[in-house]
């Protein structure tokens, strides 16, 4: 989904029902094991109007392991410059797989300013050709950085897992882990709201920093899934 912000929305071909107590659906990755955990936030919307898309419908986060805590960043704003295409790209001086340190230039609402750098292995671009403006803003939660530096240099980093409630963040194999309960959503202000069922899923990539050679952790995800839906074989007799 790209750095903090990138995201995807998503609806099911039915409604999605909650049953309480219980997690209501599941968010599968690409991710084969813990090693690089890439937390993406998750919003739902339940589709008042009934047209099918999510339009004026009201979106609520899911409050996850890391919600509430203080280094949690509510009412994050970050904005995405999109790159001069005749720029002389500024490749790393010790990492060779980074191309571009200084690719694309972002500034958030914490007066910071900074780059999303550009590596060998993705070579298209980063900044969505769809999008005509000249910048790109994005505003939500921003989850602490959960990647550490473990060689000093760049050259080696380690992704680490929160505990629960967000998507690419534990193997799939970790069903409770990589599932999802509608009784976590809250409103803007943190306040606790009871959604009977949901229709529209939104994730999005919920840290904004690079990890050396393997460039801005970005959020991947490849399906997801009802839990309450039953699957049953075929009746040999009927």
């Amino acid at each position: 989904l790209g750095p903090l912000g990138g995201y995807i929305v998503f609806r099911f071909d039915h409604t999605v029902i909650n049953v309480e107590g219980m997690r209501d659906f599941r968010i599968g990755s690409y991710a084969t094991s813990s090693s690089y955990p890439a937390p993406g936030i998750v919003y739902v919307a339940f589709d008042k109007n009934q047209n099918g898309e999510p339009d004026e419908d009201e979106w609520y986060e899911l409050a996850g392991s890391e919600y509430y805590k203080p280094e949690t960043t509510h009412g994050y704003t970050i904005t995405y410059s999109r790159p001069d295409e005749n720029r002389v790209p500024v490749p790393h001086p010790e990492v060779s797989a980074i191309t571009d340190t200084a690719y694309i230039r972002f500034s958030d609402s914490n007066d910071s300013i900074g780059y999303v750098a550009k590596n060998m292995y993705h070579s298209q671009n980063y900044f969505p050709m769809w999008v005509e403006n000249e910048t790109l803003t994005f505003s939500g939660t921003r989850l602490a950085n959960n990647a550490v530096d473990e060689s000093g240099n760049g050259t080696y980093y380690v992704l680490y897992a929160y505990d629960y409630g967000y998507a690419d963040n534990h193997p799939n194999e970790m069903d409770d882990l990589a599932s999802f309960n509608i009784e976590w959503a809250v409103d803007s202000a943190g306040n606790p709201v009871h959604l009977p069922c949901i229709d529209f899923v939104r994730v999005y990539t919920g840290v904004n920093q690079s990890c050396g050679w393997l460039g801005e952790t970005s959020t991947e995800i490849s399906r997801a899934e009802d839990l309450h839906v039953e699957v049953s074989g075929l009746d040999s007799a009927n």
